[in-house]
């Protein structure tokens, strides 16, 4: 156990590494911030990893597709798709497991949850969608994938509200406004303080969730 708790220990120091190095590059050396960014999924997987007795696969899979969504969007402009796609993976995993912690539960807390996703995305999507052009689709079908990521956390938070699925509910409300900001950045109004502001919430985001599926585990094992 010991042995475990300190490989834990070594996984979340050299994640708080990266993260730091990541953000002080994007503030002051691109290459600083070019090669930390693949490790950020790649640190969260070594510290899930050394935290759990039975992995999820699931969520290691959605950390496998977030790290190819990171390295796609250092890449050229040609590849942003590609990183969308990625990440649309990952969010299909983070809904996966979702919807696995869900009881049965009606369609109108469904509908009812949805609405604060649905105007915030509603407003991103009257914002930008002048400047789209053929990424309308994608974006819209993004939009709904990540909204219904979010909806099904906060039911997950609703229907039992313990630490570990608030944390799960904010790493999705980080994540969300980590590509609003992302999508206003790169579609309205590009701005430094926005790449740093994207990478910030992300980097929360990805810590929550992962931090909240540890929990989960380990509160499995202990039951």
């Amino acid at each position: 156990m010991t042995n475990n708790h300190n490989k834990t220990l070594s996984a979340s120091a050299f994640f708080l590494i990266i993260a730091a190095l990541h953000i002080l590059g994007l503030l002051f050396n691109d290459f600083l911030s070019f090669v930390t960014k693949p490790f950020i999924a790649i640190s969260l997987v070594m510290v899930y990893l050394s935290a759990v007795n039975k992995a999820s696969f699931w969520f290691v899979s959605a950390l496998f597709f977030s790290f190819w969504g990171d390295l796609f969007l250092l890449l050229e402009a040609e590849f942003f798709m590609f990183g969308l796609v990625s990440f649309l993976m990952a969010h299909i995993f983070y809904i996966k497991i979702s919807a696995g912690y869900l009881k049965k539960i009606s369609f109108i807390k469904i509908i009812t949850a949805s609405i604060p996703f649905i105007i915030v995305f509603g407003g991103v999507v009257f914002l930008i969608n002048e400047r789209l052009g053929e990424m309308l689709f994608p974006v819209i079908m993004y939009g709904v994938v990540i909204c219904s990521f979010g909806t099904l956390a906060l039911l997950n938070y609703l229907q039992e509200k313990s630490t570990e699925n608030l944390w799960f509910f904010l790493g999705a409300v980080f994540f969300i406004l980590s590509d609003t900001l992302l999508a206003i950045n790169k579609f309205y109004e590009a701005n430094e303080m926005y790449g740093i502001s994207i990478m910030i919430t992300y980097i929360v985001a990805q810590f929550l969730i992962c931090k909240a599926m540890i929990g989960k585990s380990n509160r499995v094992l202990n039951s």
